[in-house]
């Protein structure tokens, strides 16, 4: 058994756990750090996987540069053990690795179709950009399961890229659980248009393989054939290891303002990370590229001794073919929603309220206007759609 002491040691080598690192280093440049990742690539950008890469950015433009931050990284590894008493974290190679601070960036794992055998493609890492790349080099017929963000990012690279895409989800339309309605049946009017076919309202009855390729049957009694099927679930965060040393686990790893869990000598950040959000007046689990690298900087900085409160609103962004949007706050479709197009689905704003206050905003086809979002989230005054009327324009 080997015993390796660190002062910061990282658990999870993605974004948050990168931005951790720069954080620390701002603070502290000679405090030894080790990042212990299970993925066997240091760390890398996630939303290129399903946007830029499709559309002729080199793929070694992913890559996060370490800028010579003197951090010891363990790939291939994953800790399987943590003891928060005894200030020690234990990996699956049997290594001890002793520390001061400690940070879960653990993220998510992808939700999976249990009973179904293993030609999905449950897409999230570089791994799995590459298994459908290479999918893609020879195949044409691609089934996307799923209607969120994933799904639909992954079905218009595909179709961006010339090859046949049939959609499945249970939903009535891509996006339904962020866009309001009229918006749902435009994208999907949208994606027809784009050769995509949508099997809306179905799910997934079992897949067989045949051959090189795979048969997908829906609830319908629908059959589709594919060479590729990639899944677009959403993710579940791992807790496991918080939940293992006794930490609080609630939707997430429970955080406070300054992004410590239970054990204050423990943090976390990223996609694992719950924690309150004084804009929107809620706890809030935040899984997008703007919340791991802010919340992975501001965990950094307060495990190197700072005292930072996370009172970030993050943004998050999509690509839909010549469509995209940035957004802020919360987008749930249930609430009170105002409509403001300049055109119609191709540029306006989108407002959610709660109680007449504007709790998130949505910037289709409208750009660099997540500040003044934000601005208005936070003045927290009562609303109506002539108030809200041009608010926000580019």
């Amino acid at each position: 058994m080997i015993m390796k002491h660190h002062k910061y040691l990282i658990v999870g080598g993605g974004m948050a756990a990168d931005s951790a690192i720069h954080g620390i280093r701002q603070i502290d440049q000679d405090g030894a750090i080790a990042m212990i990742c299970e993925e066997r690539h240091p760390p890398y950008d996630r939303p290129p996987l399903s946007k830029a890469l499709w559309k002729g950015t080199p793929y070694e433009s992913i890559w996060r540069n370490e800028h010579g931050l003197n951090v010891a990284l363990h790939l291939g590894k994953k800790i399987v053990a943590l003891d928060a008493k005894k200030k020690t974290a234990s990996d699956d190679a049997g290594n001890v690795y002793t520390y001061e601070k400690l940070l879960l960036a653990t993220g998510g794992r992808p939700r999976r179709f249990p009973e179904f055998d293993g030609n999905i493609i449950y897409y999230r890492t570089v791994d799995d950009y590459r298994k459908l790349r290479e999918l893609s080099e020879h195949g044409q017929d691609f089934i996307v399961i799923g209607g969120g963000f994933i799904g639909s990012e992954i079905a218009a690279a595909l179709a961006m890229n010339n090859k046949r895409v049939a959609m499945v989800f249970p939903e009535n339309g891509i996006g339904a659980r962020v866009y309001p309605a009229p918006l749902v049946e435009f994208l999907n009017s949208y994606y027809r248009e784009k050769g995509i076919t949508l099997h809306t309202s179905e799910t997934v009855a079992s897949t067989r393989t045949e051959g090189a390729k795979t048969i997908v049957t829906t609830s319908n009694g629908a059959e589709i054939s594919a060479d590729g099927v990639v899944a677009g679930l959403g993710i579940q965060p791992d807790t496991e290891l918080a939940a293992q040393a006794g930490l609080s686990v609630d939707n997430g790893v429970v955080v406070d303002e300054l992004l410590r869990t239970s054990d204050p000598d423990i943090y976390a950040a990223g996609d694992v990370a719950n924690f309150y959000n004084s804009l929107v007046d809620k706890r809030t689990r935040v899984e997008h590229e703007d919340n791991a690298n802010v919340m992975g900087e501001t965990a950094g900085r307060n495990m190197a001794g700072e005292s930072n409160a996370y009172l970030h609103l993050p943004f998050f962004y999509s690509d839909l073919f010549d469509l995209g949007y940035e957004a802020v706050g919360e987008l749930d479709p249930r609430l009170e929603v105002v409509e403001d197009w300049q055109e119609p689905f191709r540029k306006g704003v989108i407002y959610y309220l709660r109680d007449g206050r504007v709790r998130g905003v949505l910037l289709w086809n409208t750009w660099g206007q997540v500040a003044a979002a934000t601005e208005l989230i936070g003045e927290n005054a009562v609303h109506t759609s002539e108030t809200l009327a041009g608010r926000i324009s580019d």
